[in-house]
């Protein structure tokens, strides 16, 4: 008796069903609905019953957006900006992240005057995070430090609608703006450029970042002429070199040097509004006085072995070494990477001594460190 009401109530549901999409057979939307209906008209009257539409018809993409005041950070802000870091994340020992460390580092940035941070980059290993934890490291450094200034979450994907539902969240968290990436592995066309920064722009202030060496695919100049007069079009990270960024900015077109070996001409000779740096993790202060105060060609000179030595491998290793050899950060790696070998840790403990332990972030001295004090996590 109660499979039988239960049955009834279904087919009820199911009449009712029937009913209301017979009565929109007539309201013809566009010519697909048109075909649609008509195919269910076929459908009908060959066997009784007519698909629900909602398995086929699909809801228009409306970004998830809001114009309160958290999220409405003005274009022309980002575009400020001159010395932005590109962050590490540090880690426990359980592989989940430090974030006293992390607070630290920060607070270590803001006292030298930089204006900007980059979180889950590149630099600050986003590519090793879920997306849960990404989030909640960005609204960490929005509650306690987006006061005093701009956080760029990297919210980019080489996945169109993982990267707008990330930069949804992201934005939805406070974070100022977002840095995108082209995708990447799985390359698209030109036009498939366009079509997906366009969908991720719409959400706010953003960054549009070129480093083909990781992704396997320049971003031609036509492309960012197509996307440069976007209201949230901020400028781009460009790493391809100084004579790109001097087309960008004869344009008109904000642009960050990527590469710190190459910043202080990219600001003083080549239009450059600044740079996104790594370098800057170890030494705020002298890459403030780098971009801020003035062209230093000797200054600039004096830095080169150090950012030659942090390259030395991809980073961020050298980064990673180079903090926990400082003090800074604990000895901890999530794989792939790995920390540098011995003779590379001697040779940063030299770079220090002859730049000067004062430069560098922290207070206590520079180690070597043997490589049973690193942790290397295969999960976490």
């Amino acid at each position: 008796m109660r499979q039988s009401r239960a049955v009834l109530g279904f087919m009820q549901v199911l009449q009712l069903t029937v009913d209301m999409l017979t009565a929109t057979d007539r309201l013809n939307y566009s010519p697909y609905h048109v075909e649609v209906c008509t195919h269910h008209r076929r459908h009908r009257t060959s066997c009784g019953w007519i698909p629900p539409r909602c398995a086929i018809l699909q809801a228009p993409p409306l970004p998830m957006k809001s114009f309160e005041l958290k999220n409405s950070t003005p274009v022309e802000d980002i575009r400020k900006l001159r010395l932005i870091t590109a962050i590490k994340t540090p880690y426990l020992p359980d592989g989940r992240f430090d974030l006293e460390a992390y607070d630290k580092l920060v607070h270590s940035q803001i006292e030298k005057g930089v204006e900007g941070v980059i979180v889950g980059g590149t630099t600050g290993e986003g590519q090793l995070m879920g997306w849960d934890e990404h989030i909640m490291l960005i609204g960490h450094t929005v509650n306690c430090f987006g006061g005093v200034m701009k956080v760029i979450g990297n919210t980019g994907s080489n996945s169109t609608g993982e990267a707008m539902h990330a930069t949804e969240q992201g934005f939805a968290v406070g974070m100022h703006a977002a840095l995108h990436i082209n995708p990447y592995y799985g390359k698209t066309s030109h036009e498939g450029l366009l079509f997906h920064f366009q969908s991720v722009l719409s959400m706010g202030p953003t960054v549009i970042y070129n480093v083909p060496t990781r992704t396997g695919q320049d971003i031609p100049p036509s492309v960012i002429e197509k996307l440069k007069d976007l209201p949230n079009f901020a400028g781009v990270k460009e790493c391809v070199g100084n004579n790109r960024i001097k087309g960008y900015t004869e344009r008109g077109v904000a642009v960050w040097s990527g590469n710190d070996d190459q910043c202080h001409d990219a600001r003083w000779e080549f239009g450059a509004r600044g740079v996104i740096s790594v370098v800057s993790n170890l030494i705020p202060g002298l890459m403030h006085d780098l971009i801020i105060k003035g062209k230093d060609k000797g200054l600039n000179e004096k830095l080169l072995p150090l950012i030659d030595w942090l390259f030395a491998e991809p980073n961020p290793i050298g980064l990673n070494t180079a903090l926990a050899q400082l003090g800074i950060v604990r000895p901890v790696f999530r794989l792939p990477y790995v920390p540098l070998n011995i003779k590379k840790r001697r040779e940063f403990v030299d770079l220090v001594k002859s730049i000067g332990r004062e430069h560098f972030i922290g207070d206590r001295d520079v180690q070597v460190l043997s490589d049973e004090d690193f942790l290397v996590l295969q999960r976490y």
